[in-house]
């Protein structure tokens, strides 16, 4: 079997078309449907915004996977894996419960329900994991109810972990996206590096579910016109899920034994990777953290674990004061800093360089965070190099003079109707010039 790239590109931009076209006339059929629930005390947008992004979002993987089907070199992954048809079958029950919990806001524990018999399908058809690679210990196979219940939780964590951190426009789909970037460009290494075609179907499985997010973040970037529901989030964590399983538990690390010599130093050399795959993945480290940091906080309060709340990641970055979009991005860039800081390091975990660079850009995504906390003094001759909101700004002259001269007049006017001196007050003491009960306020704004 050949590595078609290109084949593995043209899907992904057939799947990014089709999902990017359909999008618009689902808004509409969505506004007409009545799928715009009202603003709830949780959301940050203002204005009621349509759902049910996940149908142009399903089409699109329906389309990718019809594309690969049709292909050459792809053709092969479905002659020779049931796993392509495993992953429709669970995506396809998946998208439905999302799309009558977008119209009809169905119970949480219905869908936790769902979510594990769209597992359970997928594990019937073939899509599961069969054993674990152990660090120091080597293969160890699992019995079939060891691989059905790791494959459902694995699932489950990953459906929710994306769908907890869909809260911002643009973020669930970015961040699923630079994790399907990172994730496609392993399996590819497993697939070309060893040789091993068991990698094939979570390569093809990556490259469409980049061209789904591809295609829909350009109608739900900020300010979104329209959201992906819970039909987008789960579908996009389903797929996701599935990639993984099928790399990490359909892989046998015998065959890499054949090219590090023996199975044990084959599961060492791939442990950067291959273990935290599992509970749910590297790439998707942020989400999952957000999704047990919720947990937590719910359990601790004595609420349920699905009980909405503003306390996720997204809202505390907007509560210390980024703005919506820089939010998204420093999301974006954590995700993109453990996902492919990951993927360096599992292709030479040697390398000191790579560490280091993961440090310094940790430092960096840090500062970034805090941001908001401080607002350094620029010399003036570097203002003109940094953004208007660091630079020292003067009254302008005109609205000096005006102001002194609004203030004299309205001490002669006081004067005069008095008819008796009054000793001169300085402006901002209650009561005076524009000043409220509350407390003092200048009639003219500070511009400085």
């Amino acid at each position: 079997m050949g590595k078609p790239v290109r084949e593995y590109l043209l899907t992904l931009c057939i799947t990014a078309a089709v999902t990017y076209l359909l999008t618009g006339p689902v808004r509409k059929f969505a506004i007409v449907a009545g799928a715009m629930p009202e603003i709830r005390a949780r959301d940050v947008h203002r204005e009621p915004t349509p759902r049910l992004g996940g149908i142009a979002m399903f089409f699109g993987l329906c389309a990718g996977l019809l594309v690969a089907d049709h292909l050459t070199n792809l053709n092969e992954v479905f002659a020779k894996s049931n796993e392509p048809r495993a992953l429709l079958s669970g995506a396809a029950l998946i998208w439905l419960i999302g799309v009558l919990d977008d119209k009809f806001e169905i119970d949480a524990l219905i869908k936790l329900g769902g979510q594990m018999i769209a597992a359970g399908v997928m594990v019937m058809q073939g899509l599961t994991i069969l054993w674990l690679p152990i660090p120091g210990v080597g293969n160890v196979a699992l019995t079939q109810w060891q691989g059905t219940l790791l494959t459902v939780a694995l699932v489950v964590i990953t459906i929710n972990a994306v769908n907890f951190v869909d809260g911002l426009d643009g973020l669930a789909a970015g961040m699923v996206c630079i994790a399907a970037a990172a994730f496609f460009l392993y399996a590819y290494r497993v697939w070309v590096s060893y040789g091993i075609e068991a990698a094939a179907p979570a390569t093809l499985f990556a490259a469409i579910l980049m061209g789904m997010c591809l295609g829909f973040l350009p109608h739900n970037m900020h300010p979104a016109r329209i959201f992906m529901g819970d039909s987008g989030s789960m579908l996009i964590g389903l797929v996701l899920a599935a990639g993984a399983i099928s790399i990490t538990g359909q892989v046998d690390p015998d065959a890499l034994a054949l090219f590090t010599g023996s199975e044990k130093a084959a599961v060492h050399q791939t442990v950067p990777v291959y273990i935290p795959l599992l509970l749910p993945l590297t790439i998707i480290a942020v989400p999952a953290a957000d999704l047990v940091l919720a947990i937590v906080r719910r359990t601790w309060r004595g609420q349920s674990p699905f009980a909405a709340d503003r306390g996720h990641l997204h809202h505390r970055l907007l509560e210390i004061g980024h703005s919506h979009s820089r939010a998204v991005l420093i999301m974006y860039f954590w995700s993109a800093l453990i996902g492919f800081g990951a993927l360096a390091y599992s292709v030479n975990s040697a390398s000191m360089w790579i560490v280091l660079g993961v440090v310094f850009l940790s430092a960096v995504g840090l500062v970034l965070l805090l941001l908001p906390r401080f607002t350094p003094r620029v010399p003036r001759w570097a203002q003109r190099f940094v953004p208007p909101r660091y630079r020292r700004r003067r009254p302008a002259p005109e609205a000096v003079t005006a102001a002194r001269a609004e203030a004299a007049d309205g001490e002669r006017d006081g004067a005069d109707r008095d008819g008796e001196e009054r000793s001169p007050v300085a402006a901002g003491v209650s009561g005076v010039n524009g000043a409220t009960a509350i407390g003092a306020r200048s009639r003219f704004p500070d511009r400085r």
